[in-house]
């Protein structure tokens, strides 16, 4: 028996020594490691062998890495998206902006010709926006002034058709800030007006969807399409002279046979009324 020790013993080689102690000494170090305070030094000699002999610290620090990566990718995706739809509405103002511009060029033309008034006719009003037009009465639209100028009911209205003044309507309801305007064309608009040819006069109807009519005028009166038509000075409402429109049709009246019907195309047409003058006052109006 003796022998065979000493044969056991010679059979030990390096490395089997070393397979036995390099474990013993890892588990030492780790034991020495984990005991010793987990400050400077130690702490990162404990993370580099974590990392050399675990292979899932380095899976983990792997991941870490590609999730931290990840979470760049979208980062900038996100910066990148809300730098887009920043972008589109940058676009989307300029758009608007350009759309205003175009449409304060277009008022200012319109202003230009405004202020071109017959300095002849001294009327003392304002200038007003139409703000809304109601979509079951087109022939109605509400201004953006009222009381607080000084507009009133039956107060007269003017507004600016291809560079002539003309009469738009009258005032039929007023609020502090805004004022509902008829118009020429509505079925409840009437006016003393006279034939520039004859200085005949009779009565200015509105009718809708169809001519505007001038009633009561005598069946011999001369009167031909084209001939201008005026508010008259009998009016209790309208100053005298404004220009209301041109004869478009003369006909006899088939309820009077004495008289005529004539149909007035009115100057001032209902779509295009976008700024009127709101005559508060008249004076020396001829």
């Amino acid at each position: 028996m003796l022998p065979r020790k000493k044969n056991f013993k010679k059979n030990i080689t390096p490395s089997l020594r070393r397979r036995f102690w390099l474990p013993l000494g890892f588990l030492l170090l780790s034991f020495l490691l984990m005991i010793l305070p987990l400050e400077g030094v130690v702490s990162s000699v404990k993370a580099v062998l974590a990392y050399v002999f675990i292979p899932q610290v380095r899976l983990a620090h792997g991941t870490a890495k590609y999730a931290e990566n990840v979470h760049q990718t979208v980062r900038e995706l996100l910066d990148t998206h809300r730098e887009n739809r920043v972008l589109k509405q940058e676009i989307e103002m300029t758009k608007l902006l350009a759309s205003q511009a175009e449409s304060i060029l277009d008022e200012n033309g319109r202003l230009t010709e405004i202020l071109r008034l017959n300095p002849a006719k001294r009327w003392k009003g304002v200038w007003a926006k139409v703000a809304y037009r109601e979509p079951t009465q087109w022939n109605t639209v509400i201004i953006d002034k009222g009381s607080r100028e000084g507009i009133r009911e039956r107060s007269a209205v003017i507004s600016m058709e291809a560079g002539k003044e003309g009469l738009a309507g009258v005032v039929v309801e007023v609020t502090e800030n805004t004022s509902k305007v008829l118009l020429v064309r509505d079925e409840d608009f009437s006016a003393a007006v006279y034939l520039e040819r004859g200085q005949e006069e009779g009565l200015l109807v509105g009718n809708g969807p169809r001519p505007v009519r001038i009633k009561y005028i005598p069946l011999l009166t001369q009167v031909e399409k084209g001939d201008k038509v005026f508010t008259a000075s009998t009016s209790s409402i309208f100053p005298a002279g404004i220009l209301v429109g041109e004869v478009s049709e003369v006909r006899e009246d088939e309820s009077f046979q004495t008289a005529l019907t004539i149909h007035v195309e009115p100057l001032v047409h209902s779509a295009s009324v976008k700024e009127v003058f709101v005559i508060l006052e008249n004076e020396g109006a001829s």
